[in-house]
C-alpha cells in the first residue's frame, strides 16, 4: 500500500473534523469545494484532494467522494468493509459493493469473494463467484450452482468457462444436461449455439439433434411419419416442439396435425394441457370465430384465458357467451370497470337495459376509459375525479431534510441531474405509502414531470390531476396542434403516455425524446418536412420531437381515415400490424376492436391515450372532442 495512499485515507476517512480545525461553513462553501475536490480526484492529485475533500464530512455528498475515491482504491480491502459498513443505507454502498466484488475475482481472491459476496442476477458474477466456491474447497456447491447457470438457451460470459470446464469433467455432467441446452436453445431460437452443443454429442446423439433441427427450420414437417414417428427417440417433444413452431406460421395445420397424431406420442398431462392452451389461445389471438369454443373444451382456464374466452365471445357478437364467460371470472376480475362495462354492454344487447343503465351510471362516475365509455352511453360529462394530495408545507420542509433526499437535493445543485434521479429511485424504495405522497408532491415542486407522475403511482394514489396530469410545452405543442389541425388534448395525450413528459425518455428499441419517435421515423419526416436532419440526438429536443410526432401522428389518422383509435394503435404498434388487425367480413364497433387487439400494451395503449386525451381536454377548459369521435365503427381492411 502506497504511503500516499495510507495518508488519504487517515485525513479523509478517520480524521474528525474538529482536529483538523474544520469550521462550520455555508452550504454554499461546501459545493465549491465539492466541486474542487471532485476535479483534484478526476486528475488523481490527491494532496489537493484531501485538502477540499477534508471539510466536507458532514455534507450530504461526502460518501458519494469517499465511493468515488473507493473505486481508484479497490484494493484496500480494510477501507472498503468500513464503507459499506459505515455507509450501509446509501446507494453508493451497493454499488461499490458489486464493483469490489467483480475486482475480488479479476484479483483471484476467492475466499474474500465467497465471504462478501451478494447475490445478484449477473450471469459474470455467479460464474465468479462458483469458481471461488470450487478454488476454496467447496467443490459440490460450486458444482451445483454452475449446473444451473450452464443449462440456459446461450452462450454464456467467458468468466463462466473456468467453472463450465470443470463442471463438464465432473459426475456432475452427462448428456442429458447437453439436451436440455439444446432444447433451450432452439425455444429460443438460438439455431447457431444448438447446431454448436450438436458437435459435442455423439453420433447417435448428433443424428437426433439433427431431427430436432430439421423440424424446427420446417415445422411442416412434423406431419411427416419418415421424418418423425413414435418410434424416434424423444419423438415426444419434437413434436410438441414442432406443433408450437408450426403454430406460428399456420395455426389452422397446426391445429389439424395436432389433433390427428397427439394420441402417438406420449404427451404427459401438463404437455398435452399446455399444447392445447397455447393452440387456443392462438386462434384467440388470431380473432379466429373458433376460438371460443377451442377455449371452452380446455380441462383449466388461467384467468387470462379465461379474458381471452370473454374477448372471442365479443368477436363474434354472441352477448349472451360474453355474460356467461363474464360470470366465469374470478371475483376480482369481475369488480374491474373492464369487465363491469363488457357486462353492462352485453345485457344492453341480450335485452336487460335497466341492468346495463345502472353499471354504466355507475362506471361513469369514475375518470378512467371504461367510465367515459360509459358516460357516453348515457350521454353525461366526463368526470374529473380531482383530490390533489394535502401535504403542508411543514411535512415537506421535514421530509427535505431526510439525509437521501438531501443527496437528491445537493446532487441537482452540484448539476449531476441524472445521478440526482438515480438516487431518487434508490430512495423512494424505502418510504412508506405516506412518504410517498409527500415525495410525489417534492418532485412536482422541482418541476420533476415523469418523476412525480411515477412517485405516486407507487402509493396507488390515481386523484391529483395536476400532479398526474401536468402541462408543459403549451406553446409547442398548440403550435404543432395549429399546424397539424389537431386538437392539442391528442398530442398531451400521446407525451403523457409515451414519456410521461421526459425529454430525454429512450425506450430499450431506441424511441426517442418526449412522443418517442425512432431515429428512422425522425429521418424519414425530416425528409418530408425538408427539414436538414443531423443526428439521433436531436429528438430529444422538445421543439423537434413535438413537430415530427405531432406530423407522424396526423399522417396515421389521415392513413386510417380520420380513425383516433386506429392511428393511436399504428403509433404504438405500426400501421402494418392495424391493418392486419381490421375486421375481414364486417364492420366492427371500435370498442370491441380494441378490446381484443392482440397485443396487452397495444390494448392499453390506445385506452390510455384517449382517456389522457379527454383529461387534458377538461384541463384545456373545451370539450370539442368525445369518446363518441374517437370510437367510430371500425370498418373491413
Amino acid at each position: 500500500m502506497k504511503t500516499t495512499q495510507i495518508i488519504v485515507f487517515f485525513l479523509i476517512f478517520v480524521l474528525p473534523a474538529q482536529v483538523l480545525g474544520i469550521t462550520n461553513t455555508s452550504l454554499l462553501k461546501q459545493r465549491e469545494k465539492f466541486v474542487l475536490a471532485e476535479k483534484w480526484l478526476s486528475k488523481g492529485n490527491d494532496n489537493l484532494f484531501v485538502k477540499q475533500a477534508g471539510s466536507l464530512k458532514n455534507y450530504p455528498l461526502y460518501p458519494y467522494l469517499q465511493y468515488k475515491w473507493l473505486l481508484k482504491n479497490l484494493g484496500q480491502t480494510n477501507k472498503v468493509q468500513a464503507f459499506l459498513m459505515d455507509h450501509k443505507q446509501t446507494r453508493y454502498a451497493n454499488l461499490l459493493s458489486y464493483k469490489w466484488q467483480h475486482y475480488l475475482a479479476r484479483k483471484g481472491k476467492w475466499s474474500a469473494l465467497v465471504k462478501h459476496y451478494k447475490a445478484t442476477n449477473n450471469t459474470k458474477l455467479q460464474c465468479y463467484y462458483y469458481w471461488a466456491k470450487y478454488k476454496t474447497g467447496l467443490k459440490k456447491e460450486a458444482l451445483l450452482g454452475a449446473k444451473k447457470l450452464w443449462v440456459v438457451g446461450q452462450s454464456q460470459p467467458k468468466a463462466c468457462n473456468a467453472i463450465f470446464n470443470v463442471l463438464k469433467k465432473s459426475s456432475y455432467f452427462n448428456k442429458e444436461l447437453i439436451w436440455q441446452r439444446f432444447r433451450a436453445s432452439l425455444s429460443k431460437g438460438n439455431i447457431k449455439f444448438a447446431k454448436y452443443l450438436k458437435r459435442s454429442m455423439s453420433k447417435k446423439e448428433q443424428q437426433k439433434a439433427k431431427r430436432w433441427l430439421k423440424i424446427h427450420s420446417n415445422p411442416f414437417l412434423v406431419d411427416n411419419p419418415k421424418i418423425l414417428n413414435k418410434q424416434h427417440a424423444q419423438s415426444d417433444l419434437i413434436f410438441a416442439h414442432g406443433i408450437k413452431r408450426l403454430s406460428r406460421k399456420s395455426i389452422s395445420q397446426a391445429i389439424n396435425i395436432w389433433d390427428a397424431r397427439k394420441k402417438e406420442f406420449k404427451l404427459n398431462k401438463s404437455s398435452t394441457h399446455k399444447m392445447e392452451r397455447r393452440l387456443a389461445m392462438t386462434l384467440a389471438l388470431n380473432r379466429d370465430k373458433t376460438a371460443y369454443n377451442r377455449l371452452n373444451k380446455l380441462d383449466y382456464l388461467d384467468e387470462n384465458a379465461k379474458e381471452w374466452r370473454v374477448r372471442s365471445a365479443l368477436r363474434t357478437l354472441n352477448w349472451v357467451d360474453v355474460e356467461k364467460s363474464i360470470s366465469k371470472l374470478s371475483e376480482e376480475s369481475q369488480n374491474k370497470g373492464r369487465w363491469k362495462y363488457w357486462l353492462a354492454r352485453a345485457m344492453e344487447k341480450i335485452g336487460q337495459t335497466k341492468h346495463a343503465n345502472l353499471i354504466f351510471a355507475q362506471l361513469s362516475k369514475h375518470r378512467s376509459y371504461y367510465g367515459y365509455l360509459s358516460a357516453n352511453k348515457l350521454n353525461k360529462h366526463y368526470q374529473l375525479v380531482n383530490h390533489p394530495v394535502q401535504v403542508t408545507q411543514k411535512k415537506l420542509d421535514k421530509f427535505k431534510k431526510k439525509t437521501d433526499f438531501r443527496v437528491v437535493a445537493e446532487l441537482i445543485e452540484v448539476n449531476k441531474l441524472d445521478e440526482a434521479k438515480r438516487q431518487w429511485w434508490y430512495s423512494i424504495k424505502k418510504l412508506s405509502k405516506d412518504d410517498i405522497l409527500i415525495a410525489a408532491k417534492y418532485a412536482q415542486q422541482l418541476n420533476w414531470k415523469q418523476e412525480s407522475i411515477f412517485t405516486i403511482a407507487k402509493a396507488k394514489y390515481w386523484d391529483d390531476v395536476s400532479l398526474r396530469f401536468p402541462m408543459a410545452y403549451q406553446d409547442q405543442v398548440n403550435k404543432n396542434a395549429e399546424l397539424q389541425k389537431l386538437n392539442p388534448a391528442i398530442i398531451y395525450g400521446l407525451i403523457r403516455r409515451e414519456s410521461a413528459f421526459n425529454q430525454n425518455a429512450q425506450s430499450p428499441v431506441g424511441a426517442r425524446g418526449l412522443m418517442q419517435i425512432m431515429p428512422k421515423t425522425g429521418r424519414q419526416i425530416a425528409r418530408q418536412l425538408r427539414d436538414k436532419w443531423s443526428t439521433k440526438k436531436s429528438l430529444f429536443n422538445p421543439e423537434t420531437n413535438l413537430k415530427y410526432g405531432a406530423f407522424y401522428y396526423k399522417q396515421l389518422l389521415d392513413q386510417f381515415n380520420g380513425h383516433y383509435a386506429l392511428a393511436a394503435a399504428a403509433y404504438n404498434a405500426g400501421p402494418h400490424r392495424v391493418k392486419r388487425w381490421l375486421p375481414q367480413d364486417n364492420e366492427l364497433a371500435a370498442d370491441i376492436w380494441v378490446e381484443t387487439i392482440p397485443f396487452k400494451e397495444t390494448r392499453g395503449y390506445v385506452s390510455a391515450v384517449l382517456t389522457y386525451a379527454l383529461i387534458y381536454q377538461k384541463q384545456l377548459k373545451n370539450s370539442d372532442l368525445t369518446m363518441e369521435d374517437f370510437m367510430h365503427n371500425v370498418l373491413p381492411g
